[in-house]
């Protein structure tokens, strides 16, 4: 008989077993490169289908490491998930790797987890909130692909902009008060922003599109050119000069 267990709590322990999983894989010694990420993204896919499969067998799954099973699009309830959201942070021995556990009903995320195993923490919806207190005057933005409407908006408000890994790490780091905001631009996917969007809100933070715009999940393309989560005082502010980049530029 399969034991009953809670939303928030399946939520919270999937992306807690995944970072153990991703460890363990990691720890071994055996495995270096792709060839590590790799192993270490289809070993936790493989226990979070399961898992799922168990516990939720109605619910439907989107995740960047299985095919897109399109019957999700029928049902209220998807559990959208990364396994590991900076696989090449991971291979790299580096911190700024995380997993990404969301229930989304509806279209919006009702249940969320972020972990960062190598910090031993993990960001839970159900119980979270934002650190307050003076700005840190620093956006952060990806370490990989930097876009240059943070730059424009940094040079606008006197910002430093500082890159870091993975999504999820980027938005935690809003959370905990390192940087002001997490200001993104040219793609993503709704298994990057599920999660830290569903913790994000649930901790004060303010979150969406670069328009302005509220961002939905469960969509039948999952691709989301981009993303704002910032502390929510700055989001008018942020917002204007986004829109006066977008008017210069042609788009974000």
């Amino acid at each position: 008989m399969t034991v009953e267990i809670s939303d928030s709590r399946l939520t919270n322990s999937l992306a807690q077993g995944c970072g153990e999983i991703l460890k363990g894989v990691r720890n071994g010694g055996l495995l270096r490169g792709l060839s590590l990420g790799d192993a270490g993204d289809e070993a936790a896919q493989e226990w979070i289908a399961r898992v799922l499969e168990q516990h939720r067998p109605q619910d439907g799954m989107l995740s960047e490491e299985a095919s897109d099973d399109l019957a999700r699009l029928k049902k209220d309830r998807v559990w959208i998930v990364d396994p590991l959201d900076g696989t090449k942070e991971f291979a790299t021995g580096r911190q700024d790797w995380a997993v990404h556990i969301a229930l989304v009903e509806n279209g919006i995320p009702i249940h969320a987890a972020v972990g960062l195993p190598d910090l031993g923490v993990t960001f839970k919806s159900s119980d979270v909130r934002a650190v307050t207190g003076p700005l840190s005057k620093k956006f952060v933005v990806s370490r990989n692909r930097p876009p240059k409407v943070a730059d424009y908006i940094a040079e606008k408000m006197g910002y430093e902009v500082v890159g870091v890994g993975s999504a999820g790490a980027k938005a935690m780091h809003v959370l905990l008060g390192d940087y002001d905001g997490y200001i993104h631009a040219g793609g993503q996917y709704e298994w990057d922003q599920a999660a830290p969007v569903g913790v994000a809100q649930a901790s004060g933070l303010h979150c969406c599109r670069l328009d302005g715009s509220e961002i939905r999940f469960n969509n039948e393309d999952t691709f989301i050119p981009d993303i704002l989560i910032c502390r929510p005082e700055l989001k008018d502010e942020i917002l204007k000069h986004a829109q006066a980049f977008a008017e210069e530029n042609g788009g974000f």
